[in-house]
């Protein structure tokens, strides 16, 4: 699950970690009301979407009048904002997050995430902030510094001078930025968090380390214990097949082809994925529908996979290992007839009563189109969605 900014900034501050002040808010009356209230003579306006590269796509401006703060909310508000990290739809913009404006001197980048090599959690720091972590990753990668925190001894002093000696900060700003990376550290272990990443992490002209912006994404498997958290989910950044697959226990990711895919099993279904797609097709889904998939549960696969108007064909691919072949079979039949499938549905069934599930297909009476193995179920999907 993903915070948006001015969220993630209020637990920042609840850390007592030093952000600038900013107010949401829902209108361009409200984002007025905001600046007056903040005072100055500078602030920034920022839409608040789940995607970053939000300054380029013009979700980012600065105000030296109050007219421009409206203006610029009024701009924002009610858009689809498209960024290179939305996709082409873009994400709705129903809050603005009015800003103090900075004084900065140095951008720097600064982020949490758990490193699966090593199998701790990683602080990844650079002195490129304000840019694609990637980019400079792939282009300068000797300006990027990480440490791996032993989950038995916790952050240590040197190696958060470690860390500030690589983005040559003073003696003040060193203290500074140890401070905060231990505050980090607390949050990212309190709130079940899978990323925290500030870009950019600035130094402003009074030398002050200061969190400029703020990305939180917590372990949706962890939200059982983090109410108030959960509490702070914005299902209008998300897809709505997606959510709606949650609702259901289905593990739901869309993608842009049109061949859907229904699987039992993360790893067969990448398998399936990568079979449709050696043999020239194009996936529309990620879907993985469990190891104990019940009727009911296909039934609703097949209503989100038919939700997507790209999709041309349905592959189905099961294997009966806890779950019988045969109730499989009695799902996807109950199911094509209740949904009122029109696409051509290959299935290929394999495990336990496989035979009396390929039975029970073949005399259903229903246009299912039979394959013998995986590699014969990917072939007949993609020309059938030809």
């Amino acid at each position: 699950m993903n915070l948006h900014e001015y969220q993630s900034k209020r637990l920042f501050a609840d850390y007592g970690i030093a952000v600038p002040r900013g107010i949401p808010a829902e209108s361009a009356d409200a984002a007025v009301k905001a600046a007056e209230e903040l005072g100055g003579d500078l602030w920034v306006v920022k839409a608040q979407v789940h995607a970053g590269g939000r300054g380029k796509a013009g979700g980012v401006k600065l105000a030296r009048t109050l007219d421009e703060v409206r203006d610029y909310a009024a701009g924002m508000l009610g858009i689809q904002l498209v960024t290179h990290q939305s996709g082409p739809e873009g994400l709705p913009v129903n809050v603005v997050y009015v800003e103090e404006g900075s004084e900065i001197d140095r951008e720097l980048y600064l982020s949490m995430l758990v490193d699966r090599e090593v199998s701790r959690i990683s602080f990844i720091a650079s002195a490129a902030g304000g840019m694609d972590i990637e980019k400079v990753a792939e282009e300068t990668p000797e300006q990027i510094f990480s440490v791996s925190v032993s989950p038995d001894a916790g952050l240590q002093d040197y190696q958060a001078r470690q860390l500030a000696f690589g983005l040559e900060l003073d003696k003040r700003q060193m203290r500074q930025f140890g401070d905060l990376l231990k505050k980090l550290y607390q949050l990212y272990l309190d709130t079940d968090a899978s990323l925290i990443e500030v870009n950019p992490l600035i130094t402003n002209k009074a030398g002050d380390v200061i969190a400029l912006d703020g990305k939180i994404n917590i372990d949706g498997s962890a939200l059982f214990r983090q109410p108030a958290i959960a509490e702070l989910r914005d299902p209008s950044q998300e897809d709505e097949a997606e959510r709606k697959a949650a609702e259901h226990d289905l593990n739901y990711v869309s993608l842009d082809g049109n061949i859907a895919c229904m699987v039992n099993g993360a790893g067969l279904a990448m398998a399936t994925m990568d079979l449709i797609k050696l043999h020239g097709g194009e996936p529309a889904n990620f879907l993985d529908v469990g190891g104990g998939a019940t009727a009911e549960r296909v039934s609703e696969a097949f209503k989100l996979i038919l939700s997507n108007d790209n999709v041309a064909a349905i592959l189905v691919n099961i294997f009966g290992g806890i779950v019988r072949c045969d109730l499989i079979a009695e799902g996807i039949i109950s199911a094509v007839k209740d949904v009122g499938v029109s696409v051509p549905v290959i299935v290929r069934l394999e495990g336990t009563n496989v035979n009396k599930g390929r039975e029970l297909l073949a005399n259903s009476g229903l246009d299912i189109i039979a394959a013998e193995d995986l590699t014969d179920a990917a072939k007949k999907a993609v020309a059938s969605a030809a």
